[in-house]
């Protein structure tokens, strides 16, 4: 359990609001966080583990023509995946975390580069992390943590 987690949902809690994750890179990191703390069903609706192209597709409604022009990592992904657990949910906001863990990664797209999107009703907002190569459980540590950040920011301007 993270006090950071535990914020987020007292929160959200505070302002009524329902929270949706859509997860590649973490693979539900953020999800288990949050569901680690008993009593955050009354907030927390649910978890989108989007770790294949067809299911961003499939579950959230990621659109093939953006997955083929950007690829999975990026911040279109990331806004395409946010909105489309915001849809596919009785959720007020939702987190979409998308990116390489590593090892590996190329000169374009390097291991630690993490794209986020975080939806509500107001719109979607995008950003790109660059963790660096810090090996594969670091980057998703960090990733989880900067989406809770983010799921925090959100519901406090609710």
């Amino acid at each position: 359990m993270t006090v950071l987690a535990v914020q987020v949902l007292e929160a959200a809690r505070a302002k009524s609001c329902r929270i949706a994750t859509a997860e590649s890179c973490t693979g539900g990191m953020v999800s288990a966080a949050l569901t680690d703390i008993a009593g955050s069903s009354d907030v927390f609706d649910r978890g989108f583990v989007t770790y294949t192209n067809t299911a961003k597709t499939e579950m959230l409604g990621v659109r093939g023509a953006t997955l083929e022009a950007v690829g999975a990592v990026s911040e279109e992904v990331a806004r395409e995946m946010a909105l489309g657990a915001l849809v596919n949910s009785d959720a007020q906001i939702a987190v979409s975390i998308t990116g390489i863990a590593g090892p590996g990664g190329s000169e374009f797209k390097p291991e630690g580069r993490v794209c986020f999107g975080i939806a509500t009703q107001a719109g979607c907002q995008t950003e790109t992390i660059e963790f660096g190569a810090l090996g594969r459980d670091k980057v998703r540590i960090n990733a989880c943590d900067h989406a809770l950040s983010l799921l925090l920011a959100a519901a406090t301007s609710m």
